[in-house]
């Protein structure tokens, strides 16, 4: 009988659990695990890779055993960002959806960063800085809500106005979240739509799974297995577009 490769802390991703051959068939695979709603198959996102030579594979960014070998076709031409063949199929509906609204609205925000109130200061301040220094239009709390402005309105109009939602997944919103706090209400209106990548740092997907089912079946990205840098350069890609 197949034995768990994880049996005390559990696996630090929905990737490891696959691979696990005593998980792996709990959760039929990766790439079902963490699909968007479980209704991408990966021929579909065949025509959207790009492989690279197998000296560009071992070359490849996150130190994760060669496992990002794949560039979208998003990816600028001169690109040192590898993804792997899951992150692909599961990031392109959002791509997708980008490129629709910045031909139909261009003057929307890039990301609506949702993150709980604790992190404002640090990982999410983090992520916020990353992604502006690569071009990406933030909506972040700290910088968008004013003194004296009503809080609930001005996140509602941050929310329309973002063409993607992040959700910065930790620790800290693991706990708010049932609490129904604001975390939770921006949490509910970005599952809405399908336009919502997790992020998740400092926790897992299994944690995740056990306060809000909804958002771990979304297909997102972790810094269990690459650093919070990659995972902006990645988020860039995916949300910037040439005017």
């Amino acid at each position: 009988m197949a034995r768990c490769t994880a049996p005390v802390r559990g696996h630090r991703s929905a990737a490891a659990a696959a691979d696990c051959p005593a998980c792996g068939s709990r959760y039929g695979g990766y790439s079902s695990y963490r699909g968007y709603g479980g209704g991408y198959r990966s021929a579909s996102a065949h025509s959207y890779l790009s492989y690279g030579s197998s000296s560009s594979r071992s070359g490849s960014s996150g130190g994760s055993g060669g496992r990002r070998t794949t560039k979208p076709r998003w990816s600028g031409a001169g690109s040192a960002v590898w993804y792997t063949p899951e992150q692909v199929q599961s990031l392109t509906p959002v791509r997708e959806n980008v490129e629709n609204l910045a031909a139909s609205q261009p003057d929307l925000r890039d990301v609506f960063l949702c993150h709980a109130w604790d992190d404002r200061q640090g990982s999410a301040k983090e992520l916020h800085d990353l992604l502006e220094a690569r071009g990406v239009r933030v909506w972040f709390s700290e910088k968008d809500l004013g003194l004296g402005v009503p809080m609930m309105r001005a996140i509602d109009k941050g929310l329309v106005n973002s063409r993607v939602g992040i959700v910065l997944v930790t620790p800290a919103m693991l706990h708010r979240l049932p609490a129904e706090g604001i975390a939770d209400k921006e949490l509910s209106a970005l599952l809405r739509r399908e336009r919502l990548v997790p992020v998740v740092h400092g926790t897992t997907y299994e944690e995740l799974e056990q306060v809000s089912l909804l958002l771990a079946s979304r297909a997102g990205l972790s810094t269990a297995e690459e650093s919070m840098a990659e995972v902006a350069a990645k988020i860039a890609e995916l949300v910037v577009t040439k005017s």
